[in-house]
């Protein structure tokens, strides 16, 4: 089997596993948690939907599963949610642990291409790819063919780059506080540089907001929330969705990018946990579990 199951944790009605494989695409190790609902023990072969979760800088697969209360809206439902890490961890590779948002934790969901890491940081190609590929291996309950995608912060901007990148692969997408034009803010900047080089071509392959521009491909509504009081957004100006709104002006997404701009809240999970049952109605209905 390519997964090996750490742990299984009933919760709410379902099960949440925590799974640890080798990677071929990152040559290391990698954990990933997977939420079953209560509808997976008498479901027939690919039936279950799939909702993909990024997480945002430093966060391990156990965050979002511990705090962003996915789990009673995925029973409600009826999808199974995959929560991914969101770099390798233990390559080896010099100076991966000096910053937080850089190196381990911070794998910005690009395949690397400078010389330092290109060899294991290829996590859009171990997301989109790989992962989802091993997992209907072995989870054959699970419709990989029916997914959607969301994410919070660096996995916000993931979600919808991943979503731009592949027209017709997911469903719908969502994103919570989403870096949505890094090119244009540090955090982009210093991971686009490290692992993509100094070429901004190739950085624009994964701006969402440079990606929206030339997408071809069924458009649903893309939603997104951001707190008001979040730092990084008011403050450091890290987040930039009304980039993102503009860029949509005269696509397929005009109109359609709805982001709701939430007083009082920060970047922190108290955010997320209190609208992920808006998303969760999102991608439902989007998935054909809901009207």
């Amino acid at each position: 089997m390519s997964f090996t199951t750490d742990s299984t944790i009933y919760t709410f009605e379902g099960k949440l596993l925590k799974l640890s494989h080798e990677s071929t695409e990152t040559k290391t190790k990698m954990e990933v948690n997977v939420y079953l609902p209560k509808q997976y023990d008498s479901a027939s072969s690919k039936s279950i939907p799939v909702l993909l979760y990024l997480s945002g800088l430093t966060c391990t697969p156990n965050n979002a599963s511990e705090k962003a209360f996915w789990q009673p809206q995925a029973d409600k439902y009826g999808f199974a949610v995959v929560f991914p890490d969101t770099s390798p961890r233990g390559a080896g590779i010099e100076g991966e642990d000096d910053s937080w948002d850089f190196g381990s934790g911070a794998g910005f969901y690009v395949d690397a291409t400078t010389e330092k890491f290109k060899t294991n940081y290829r996590m859009y190609s171990y997301v989109h790819g790989e992962l989802q590929t091993k997992l209907a291996e072995q989870f054959d309950k699970l419709d990989f063919d029916t997914i959607s995608i969301t994410g919070h912060s660096m996995g916000g901007y993931g979600a919808l780059s991943g979503f731009l990148q592949n027209p017709s692969k997911y469903k719908s997408v969502s994103a919570f506080a989403p870096i949505s034009n890094p090119s244009k803010c540090q955090w982009g900047e210093k991971n686009f540089g490290g692992y993509l080089g100094d070429d901004k071509s190739q950085w624009a392959k994964y701006d969402p907001t440079d990606l929206i521009k030339a997408y071809e491909g069924p458009s649903p509504e893309i939603l997104i929330h951001v707190g008001k009081a979040d730092p990084f957004y008011y403050r450091d100006h890290q987040l930039l969705p009304e980039n993102l709104v503009e860029a949509s002006k005269g696509t397929p997404f005009e109109g359609k990018v709805s982001v709701n701009y939430e007083e009082g809240f920060d970047h922190s999970y108290y955010f997320i946990s209190s609208f992920t049952a808006q998303h969760a109605a999102h991608h439902a209905k989007y998935l054909g579990l809901s009207n």
